[in-house]
């Protein structure tokens, strides 16, 4: 089984379809398809912050749910545009600002018809995938060995939004443990959530958010090459969005 896992999106809908491009997929009747059958993962935060989410929606859909040749799993922001879609009073703030106004500048048929798309992609996405065929996990913000194979509340909470501590940094961002430092397994976790300017490879786990949103790149990691391919950002570059690392 090849795979190509895609990090976070985040609305940059001209990268998304640049890194298609450059996986050497082709579209046909409106999605990508890999003449060598690849499957493409999208790790989560599909929208927010970026300039296209809705185009993102619709393009996702269409490969998960209407076409079955890809595989998605949510991140924190998918989770919080599902909550916003049922109705519930979630705070327009941290990008979800930018995915509602795209979605109320639309006409009511078509916000209709986005809410359903999103919302059906979201119930019937795992919280995280196991592949063993390809010998890899697939989380948002990564997934402890321990937890792989449970999915109650507090694995949700980690696969979402990583291994925090419930503190906030100075700039008012939670601190998180680097759990990959941990990770003694022999399966490859595959994830994203936190912007690093490249791949980073701890043990056997991978984080692939390289920051498309704020200027760097969107990566791919394909499998069982072990290789990652990116392009470039059209969006404004803002270093003060990146994580760094004591090992780095």
């Amino acid at each position: 089984m090849k795979i190509d896992v895609i990090g976070d999106i985040h609305g940059c809908y001209n990268e998304f379809c640049s890194l298609f491009e450059e996986l050497g997929y082709k579209k046909e009747q409106d999605v990508y398809i890999h003449p060598d059958n690849r499957i493409p993962i999208f790790v989560g935060d599909l929208t927010d912050r970026g300039p296209e989410s809705i185009k993102v929606i619709q393009l996702v859909y269409d490969m998960v749910i209407k076409k079955n040749k890809a595989l998605y799993v949510p991140g924190n922001h998918c989770n919080k545009l599902y909550r916003f879609f049922l109705g519930n009073n979630v705070k327009q703030q941290h990008g979800l600002e930018t995915t509602v106004a795209e979605y109320e500048a639309l006409d009511k048929k078509m916000q209709g018809n986005i809410s359903k798309q999103f919302m059906r992609l979201y119930e019937e996405a795992p919280l995280y995938l196991e592949i063993p065929e390809a010998n890899a996990v697939v989380a948002h913000a990564g997934i402890k060995e321990s937890y792989i194979g449970r999915h109650d509340k507090k694995v949700k909470t980690f696969v979402l939004y990583g291994d925090i501590t419930g503190e906030f940094d100075e700039a008012g961002r939670p601190i998180r443990r680097d759990w990959a430092q941990n990770y003694n397994g022999d399966a490859w976790i595959v994830y994203g959530h936190t912007p690093v300017l490249k791949p980073r490879r701890v043990n056997k786990t991978i984080n692939i958010d390289t920051g498309c949103v704020f200027g760097n790149k969107l990566t791919a990691f394909r499998l069982p090459e072990e290789t990652t391919v990116s392009v470039p950002s059209e969006q404004p570059f803002k270093v003060e969005k990146f994580r760094s690392f004591p090992d780095e």
